[in-house]
């Protein structure tokens, strides 16, 4: 497979946003049969190659696709995503295909019930095609025996951990959307990787009913998508309480899709001493560039000091480790041999850790949300990049998952945003001299996702970065 830097937006129906897709449909001008066959078609052709699919569903996708369009066809439109195809991060459960997040151990697990996330984009009239590879247990690292997702821009260059799948088949064209999860980055890892939007919801904002944990309190579900006006379409389908999460929020859901234009100028802070003391040059030079858009918007743009980054993501590792080790307690250490490298690493580290060391993180973790609190009373968003270092290449990322400090490098921008809870949205900011995308992350105080999506929305009708895609060639 060779890959060029970019083609238009309006070069096939495969690349055209959410939106765009569902207004078609909505108005006769495309069925969801027709789009849901050229995403198959497109799939075939393609993924052999870029590996993002563990399974697909074409049966039941065809069949709901029929009948969303005979629902249409009476008269009975279910919303923006009624008959448009996405894809799902194999940890969420579906009654209709096997969910193996990432492992061996748990391949031919079939879950008798949706995901709350699956069960209401169903609902919603969205088309599932398939589920999405991710890495084992959505930690670093793939298993040694399962495929790892090729990035489409460029095949040597990383495709991010551990919705790789995710981010892959949202920027090939496979999917007009899909699912992700995050706990340290991983939604906002693979978006930036590979060019995408990608919104990390406020913790509890969406149901995990049905999604295989990788640390209960820091996992978060949420969007990828072509731009943050479909994130917002997404959101607005997932979010909102479940009584079968008792963790999931009362807040009410807004109407983020209809709110996109902003009501107050923002003030956006940037830590620019974090910057140059964690972020590389290429990052930095992405990091001023977005900063120019921002105040020829209008925006202010004040100086501020982050409360401890770089210590946060250290901190991650063993938060993670010790709720990873529960949740993998009935497997570890009785099949460990079954385990690869990376999430076996993790779990040690989990067991190795006393109850007096979880004390003392969860302490340092409460301190960094309080002082996180605090920084955004002042300010309304947070200007971070979506990844420590600018579109890493495969084989600078070999040991992430064993690499401490690789690893806080990487998710020095994401990884605290889990430890303390608040929403964030990142989005395709730029490129590097090989035509890789660059990504830009705004944080926002808990709840504040209409203010991410709208604030967003305005940056990407200011700038084309998401507009641009990779050109595939199948070989």
């Amino acid at each position: 497979m060779a890959s060029s830097t970019t083609t238009s937006a309006n070069s096939g129906l495969e690349f055209r946003e959410l939106h765009e897709v569902s207004e078609l449909i909505r108005s006769g001008r495309l069925s969801s049969r027709a789009a849901t066959e050229a995403m198959f078609d497109r799939i075939d052709e393609l993924d052999p190659h870029l590996l993002s699919f563990v399974t697909l569903m074409r049966e039941s996708a065809l069949a709901a696709a029929d009948d969303l369009d005979e629902r249409l066809a009476r008269g009975d439109w279910l919303g923006p995503l009624h008959g448009v195809p996405l894809a799902i991060k194999d940890l969420a459960y579906t009654h209709d295909a096997p969910t193996g997040a990432g492992t061996t151990i748990h391949a031919d697990f079939q879950p008798d019930f949706d995901a709350t996330v699956v069960a209401r984009l169903r609902a919603a009239g969205a088309v599932i095609l398939g589920k999405l590879r991710l890495t084992e247990g959505a930690f670093t690292g793939h298993h040694p025996d399962l495929p790892t997702p090729v990035n489409p821009w460029e095949p040597n260059t990383w495709s991010g951990v551990s919705s790789s799948g995710s981010g892959v088949a949202t920027a090939a064209g496979l999917c007009y959307g899909s699912l992700g999860s995050d706990t340290g980055g991983s939604i906002r890892l693979p978006s930036s990787a590979n060019g995408v939007t990608g919104l990390k919801s406020t913790w509890g904002r969406v149901s995990r009913n049905g999604i295989f944990p990788l640390a209960p309190s820091l996992d978060h579900i949420g969007p990828m998508t072509r731009s943050a006006r479909d994130a917002a379409i997404i959101l607005e389908a997932i979010a909102g309480h479940d009584p079968n999460d008792p963790t999931s929020a009362l807040e009410p859901v807004p109407r983020y899709s209809l709110q996109l234009r902003l009501e107050t100028t923002p003030v956006v802070g940037f830590d620019r001493e974090l910057a140059a003391e964690h972020f590389d040059d290429v990052t930095n030079e992405m990091l001023e560039s977005t900063i120019e858009v921002l105040l020829d918007l209008g925006w202010r743009v004040l100086d501020v000091r982050t409360p401890g980054f770089a210590e946060a993501a250290q901190e991650w590792t063993a938060l993670c480790g010790i709720e990873t080790a529960g949740v993998h307690a009935e497997n570890y250490p009785s099949r460990s041999a079954e385990y690869g490298p990376d999430l076996a690493g993790l779990i040690e580290i989990g067991r190795g850790l006393s109850a007096i060391d979880y004390h003392e993180l969860l302490e340092s973790r409460r301190a960094f949300t309080g002082r996180m609190l605090a920084l955004m009373s002042d300010i309304d968003l947070l200007l971070l990049p979506g990844i420590g270092a600018a579109s890493p290449t495969i084989s600078q990322m070999e040991n992430l998952g064993s690499d401490a400090e690789l690893f806080a490098g990487v998710t020095i921008p994401t990884a605290p945003i889990d430890n303390c809870g608040m929403p964030s949205i990142t989005l395709p900011a730029g490129f590097t001299e090989r035509g890789t995308p660059l990504a830009a992350q705004f944080v926002a105080g808990d709840f504040k996702e209409g203010l991410l999506l709208a604030a967003g929305h305005t940056f990407q009708q200011a700038t084309d970065f998401h507009r641009q895609h990779p050109h595939i060639v199948a070989v």
